[in-house]
């Protein structure tokens, strides 16, 4: 057995060396031991003696062999597309200067719509946003959103295993179960089955739910926001009958009118619209004017901190007031009665009309279907259509009515006839209305699965949880403001083994093995009828940009609006100042 460093008895017996007073640092300095002396001799006692007798050349090479067979361990795997080099590396890229950053083009995703980015890295690490000057969504700017983002890639806090039941699992696992949980639907045709998304634009994701609806006919997809343009687009198919998408050339605007809406700081265009107003508002020696804003909104907003007129109203009053400008600028819209309306309505309207053909109406998402319906018809009235405002198809993939559409699955939930449900994002627990019950209702389907960046509250009521890949870790594709299709490529490997609902679904249908890579390719693939692929595949992910990809312009046709609910009284209108 091995004699300990500090031997008691030893101590006490062992003889002073001198009368003189002395001082230690230690008992074992006092016991003058060997084993003492030899460990103040070495800077590292156990490691250190095996280098004092020199080095054999044939140590050096079995020491310098195991090192270089571990490197190389650590960058084995799955063989990688050309596309998909991400760190670690045992060879540097040719490209790869130490010390001067890359730059990769991708886009930031928010509430299904994307802002195209240029991503700056470092080694193979993400660590800066900034804007695509090439895509039409951002013009090579930025929001505070999306410069965050970065943040919640490296977030410690982020989710990091598959987990069932509350237990860490296995992806070998969760594969195995939701292959046994899809037999009974296979059987059925997938009545069973129901898949809830956020808002989806990606042209993929899309192809890939339409694939699987076609495998279960009988399978139902349900999307749901908690903030979203129910409004909007209900305003819109009042006005026009049909789902369409409206876009602002506030460039080519003199004066705009917003209803409550913020258009500067939120929605799916707000970075190149805020671009564009300022762009307008600028004054240079051969251009004195500026254009003018009118914001009628209940509270301060950031587009209402940059108005030229700013009128607070109660959120009751806006419908009225709007049918009222309307009526003034041509329109016949019925109303209760003869309301009058504040003193600045006949100074707004006569400025609208002095604009024709070079002004913008728009209206709030949380306002109310009508008065969308009542924007579209001003802009109609005042010949902006075609000079300042344009209409495409719709850039979500499946525009739907969102509460709607929850509220449906829930009823199915509540009934019982979902035995299977998929939740791809999101966090519906929290976020659903409380008078739907959700989470309640939830509880009663017998297979549930979430994919999510974090274990959140819809988590903790799910028998899978599955860790999501961050934007900047997966391919993917999504649409802008626009219609613009930018191809989303990672700049680093999943930094928890999460997955991208790309791979979710493709286990679904039966390609559990399939990365995210190839589905993207495959369907681009099959879209590029003309040309080199290849080169088109490079183009767009140097770009930031799939070219051909923006919606043209679609003619509309504008109903007559023939019914009009109002929520405030007359006096409120005439009692506003």
């Amino acid at each position: 057995m091995k004699k300990s460093l500090l031997d008691l008895p030893e101590i006490r017996e062992s003889p002073k060396i001198s009368q003189d007073p002395e001082y230690w640092r230690c008992l074992e300095e006092f016991a003058d031991s060997d084993e003492f002396r030899d460990r103040i001799s070495r800077e590292f006692p156990q490691q250190a003696a095996g280098w004092h007798d020199g080095v054999s050349r044939r140590d050096f090479l079995k020491v310098m062999g195991a090192s270089l067979a571990l490197a190389g361990l650590n960058a084995c795997g799955q063989a990688a597309p050309r596309d998909e080099k991400i760190v670690p590396y045992v060879s540097q890229p040719e490209e790869m200067a130490i010390g001067k950053p890359m730059f990769f083009a991708t886009a930031f995703p928010m509430s299904g719509a994307g802002t195209g980015i240029l991503v700056e890295s470092h080694q193979g690490r993400p660590t800066k946003v900034e804007g695509n000057p090439n895509h039409p969504a951002s013009l090579g700017a930025t929001d505070a959103f999306a410069q965050a983002s970065i943040l919640t890639l490296y977030d410690p806090g982020r989710s990091q295993v598959v987990s069932h039941a509350g237990a860490i699992s296995t992806r070998s696992a969760f594969l195995t179960a939701i292959d046994e949980a899809l037999q009974q639907e296979r059987l059925s045709g997938g009545a069973g089955l129901r898949i809830l998304t956020e808002t989806v634009t990606s042209p993929t994701l899309a192809d890939q739910l339409r694939q699987l609806l076609v495998k279960f006919p009988r399978a139902k997809w349900h999307q749901y926001e908690p903030v979203n343009r129910d409004n909007a687009q209900a305003g819109a198919r009042l006005a026009f009958g049909e789902d369409v998408n409206p876009i602002y050339w506030v460039d080519r605007a003199d004066l705009i009118l917003s209803f409550a809406a913020d258009f500067l700081f939120a929605g799916p265009g707000s970075l190149r619209y805020a671009r564009d107003f300022a762009r307008k508002r600028r004054v240079r020696k051969d251009k004195t004017d500026m254009n003018r804003l009118y914001v009628i909104e209940a509270t301060p907003s950031v587009t209402g901190a940059m108005a030229d007129h700013r009128f607070p109203l109660r959120p009751s009053e806006i419908p009225k007031v709007a049918a009222l400008i309307a009526i003034k600028s041509g329109l016949s819209l019925p109303l209760a009665s003869e309301a009058q309306g504040p003193r600045w309505l006949d100074a707004l309207a006569g400025d609208l009309e002095r604009h024709r053909g070079r002004s913008i109406v728009l209206a709030g998402e949380q306002q109310p279907p009508a008065v969308h319906a009542i924007a579209h018809a001003m802009n109609q009235a005042l010949e902006n259509v075609g000079k300042t405002v344009i209409y495409t198809d719709p850039i979500e993939a499946s525009p739907v009515n969102q509460t709607t559409s929850l509220r449906e699955l829930v009823k199915e939930m509540e009934a019982g006839a979902v035995k299977f449900l998929l939740l791809l994002g999101g966090n519906p627990v929290f976020t659903a209305p409380v008078d739907l019950r959700f989470a309640e209702n939830l509880s009663k389907v017998p297979f549930r699965v979430h994919l999510s960046l974090y274990e959140d509250e819809t988590s903790a009521y799910c028998h899978w949880h599955i860790p999501e890949a961050h934007y900047l870790e997966s391919w993917s594709d999504i649409r802008a403001y626009d219609g613009t299709v930018t191809i989303l490529q990672p700049l680093i490997a999943p930094l928890y083994g999460a997955k991208s609902a790309h791979e979710i679904l493709a286990a679904v249908l039966g390609k559990a093995e399939e990365p995210a890579y190839d589905t993207i390719r495959n369907y681009w693939t099959g879209r590029k009828t003309a040309g080199d692929f290849e080169i088109f595949w490079r183009t767009a992910l140097h770009d930031g940009v799939v070219a051909g990809t923006a919606f043209p312009p679609k003619p509309v046709k504008l109903r007559p609006v023939t019914s009009f609910e109002f929520q405030a009284s007359d006096s409120e209108i005439q009692n506003s100042k």
